[in-house]
């Protein structure tokens, strides 16, 4: 029979039993009380001692729980604390990282197939592990890390809810990530290029991309409600980060504004077909495919032949060091600093979080680096 201990300085009785394998256990009973000590620490000791399943372990914890406090124990399966975790997000994170949180979890509960359907207590750190591993087969490691950083979420906000005794995740090593590079910047004939080659609303939003420094997904929902013309300056909220920021009109994108139809409506778009876009998918691929075939256009890119590479959309992507409209934002980075402007004003400009960010979007030119070389001094 188990009995019970109490450590010196504790208020809280410590069963002692004995498992199936004849080892003798200690596990503290969380309780004052010596009854209900003794009943916990003979539960702990029957359920060491036969086979059980998590959920039948579960069962007798909830029955346990029932007795002592009169209250039952919170039990839900994965995809519905998926589904009420996904609610609590709605409203305190970003348009876009909640896409993020959706696609990680979706990934989650289509790898557990019907385990998603049980007990989330009946979840391990090996499920979590294959988990892991499964990705790494099919996305890059960066992509692999992402996906488990929100299954860490979930599953810490599960154990904070009382809903599971230990975190599966807690365990789990991140997958080596691949050295950060720092990704190709726009030449000034480059950009020259692109801007002829575009029609009026991409023209404009490459005017902002390279002018105000920021995100497609941004540019494309900007309406006139975000410019100030009288003060000079554009507000936004970024949809990756929720970082609220005021960034001064530059003397080219002043002109670049003022030949937009601003209308009479002060929440109208400044790039319609743009908006259109990303307010009915959430997202900005399709902008970004027209980007890309608008590079293509012009020798920029290569242009995709939708031909079938026969390893289906789960394949992993093979690293690019294509340019983007991302690009644009290094491009402004990158001319910021060679311009001289502190790396500290050039990061506030653009809206990075930290220096170590802001510094991947650095791509100093050659130029540059000569002009650096003949300002050494003479010896």
């Amino acid at each position: 029979m188990a009995s019970l201990w109490k450590r010196e300085h504790s208020k809280y009785w410590t069963a002692c039993f004995t498992d199936k394998n004849g080892r003798r256990l200690k596990k503290s009973t969380k309780e004052i009380d010596r009854r209900k000590a003794q009943k916990i620490a003979n539960e702990f000791e029957a359920a060491s001692q036969r086979r059980q399943t998590a959920m039948q372990v579960r069962k007798v914890i909830a029955e346990l729980h029932k007795e002592i406090t009169e209250e039952d124990l919170p039990m839900l399966t994965v995809r519905e604390f998926v589904e009420r975790w996904i609610g609590r997000k709605t409203n305190s994170v970003g348009r876009a990282t909640l896409v993020f949180y959706k696609g990680a979890t979706n990934k989650l509960l289509s790898f557990l197939v019907e385990r998603a359907d049980r007990d989330i207590g009946e979840i391990t750190r090996d499920d979590i592990t294959a988990f892991r591993d499964n990705e790494a087969k099919r996305v890059a490691p960066r992509t692999v890390n992402h996906n488990l950083k929100c299954a860490r979420m979930l599953f810490k906000d599960a154990k904070r809810d009382n809903l599971i005794p230990e975190d599966p995740t807690e365990f789990v090593e991140a997958v080596r990530a691949e050295p950060k590079v720092r990704l190709p910047t726009y030449s000034l004939d480059q950009l020259k290029a692109l801007i002829s080659a575009a029609d009026e609303e991409w023209r404009s939003m490459i005017y902002f991309g390279i002018y105000a420094g920021q995100r497609l997904g941004d540019i494309a929902r900007l309406s006139w409600d975000n410019v100030d013309l009288q003060s000079n300056t554009i507000r936004i909220v970024t949809g990756k980060t929720g970082r609220s920021q005021t960034i001064p009109i530059a003397p080219t994108l002043r002109e670049q504004i003022e030949k937009l139809d601003a209308g009479d409506d002060p929440s109208q778009p400044l790039h319609p077909r743009a908006y259109k876009i990303v307010e009915e998918q959430g997202k900005t691929g399709s902008l970004s495919v027209q980007f890309a075939a608008l590079l293509a256009s012009i020798g920029l890119r290569e242009k995709k032949t939708h031909k079938s590479t026969g390893k289906g959309r789960a394949a992993r992507r093979e690293g690019s060091n294509a340019l983007t409209f991302h690009s644009l934002r290094r491009t402004a980075t990158t001319l910021l600093h060679e311009a001289g402007i502190p790396a500290a004003v050039a990061q506030e400009f653009i809206g990075h979080d930290s220096a170590e960010m802001h510094s991947l979007y650095v791509s100093v030119g050659s130029e540059a680096i000569r002009d650096a070389a003949a300002k050494l001094p003479i010896l």
